[in-house]
């Protein structure tokens, strides 16, 4: 018996996050018309717009309620969140916060100049030590535009010893699902999901126009002119 496939997009953001301007009903159709089977919604430093894409869904689409969270240290994922996890913890700390709800973690965009990347925490310390910890890494983000980063995320994971992905890190429509990770199992759950990696995920990838990336400045200012500017710490999301 064949084992049922599963086509998941791990790094996904809607309008709730201060740059991005996609409604999460818009993103969830996307993601069902390119043929995802499953999507975690990652906006930065909340979960409202992740909650509504759920809501939203359309059958044969399942969404991951999840969360691009802001450390101490430098970005972190989680999905399977039933609350929003507060910025400007430590990695560890709010790595243990994920893990208290039941969720699961990855790295995103390690190595990424231009972003709130892990290799950028001046207070980190051993990076491979941390990513041992982790359920993966995101061995292709599509938005990595330039430089090597995509390569060293991939040697990370491998020296690691944890799963490689590959994301979206949509914050359009035109990026839904324009890399994504191919799974056996059912990832519905954090015990199928964690179990599917572990069994060995195909990355399909791609890679986000340089017209997407632009509009991320536009919607900062549009958000921030609408009053959805970034989560602080200690402000309530």
């Amino acid at each position: 018996m064949n084992q049922v496939r599963s086509f998941v997009d791990l790094h996904c953001h809607t309008s709730a996050s201060f740059d991005s301007l996609a409604s999460p009903a818009s993103v969830v159709r996307t993601a069902a018309r390119r043929g995802l089977t499953h999507l975690a919604i990652t906006d930065h430093d909340r979960i409202d717009g992740a909650v509504e894409a759920r809501a939203a869904a359309p059958e044969g689409l399942t969404i991951l309620v999840g969360e691009e969270i802001r450390t101490r240290d430098g970005d972190l994922i989680a999905v399977f969140l039933t609350e929003a996890v507060p910025p400007g913890l430590s990695a560890v700390e709010t790595i243990a916060a994920v893990r208290a709800q039941g969720g699961l973690v990855g790295i995103p965009h390690p190595f990424d100049r231009f972003r709130g990347s892990l290799s950028k925490g001046e207070g980190l310390g051993d990076l491979e030590g941390l990513a041992a910890t982790v359920d993966w890494v995101e061995a292709w983000n599509a938005r990595l535009m330039v430089g090597d980063g995509n390569a060293r995320a991939a040697a990370l994971a491998a020296a690691a010893g944890v799963p490689g992905v590959a994301v979206s890190d949509a914050h359009t429509t035109l990026e839904v699902g324009i890399a994504y990770t191919a799974i056996g199992g059912d990832p519905s759950t954090a015990d199928g999901l964690r179990a599917a990696l572990r069994a060995g995920p195909e990355l399909v990838i791609g890679r986000s126009s340089a017209y997407a990336r632009l509009v991320t400045p536009v919607a900062r200012t549009i958000n921030r002119a609408r009053g959805r500017g970034r989560v602080r710490p200690g402000t309530p999301a």
